[in-house]
């Protein structure tokens, strides 16, 4: 994925489907590395969201989800 040594900061904004899966991924803010972008747009494309509602029943929504990549 990415080296140890990566730092940066990535926002990656989530279109989310009616049943909470991820329908588009766009980063909106990029780190400077490729490999952290790729690795934050990776992630959020294998969660599942609580989707936002509308009169009680699910309906697709977006989210801006932040990421911190700190060096170990």
């Amino acid at each position: 994925l990415f080296r140890s040594g990566d730092a940066g900061s990535v926002v990656v904004r989530v279109d989310v489907d009616a049943t909470g899966y991820p329908s588009n991924v766009t980063v909106i803010q990029r780190s400077g590395s490729r490999d952290l972008d790729r690795a934050a747009s990776d992630a959020v494309r294998r969660w599942r969201f609580q989707p936002a509602q509308s009169n009680g029943q699910p309906v697709p929504g977006s989210i801006e989800v932040p990421f911190d990549f700190k060096p170990q």
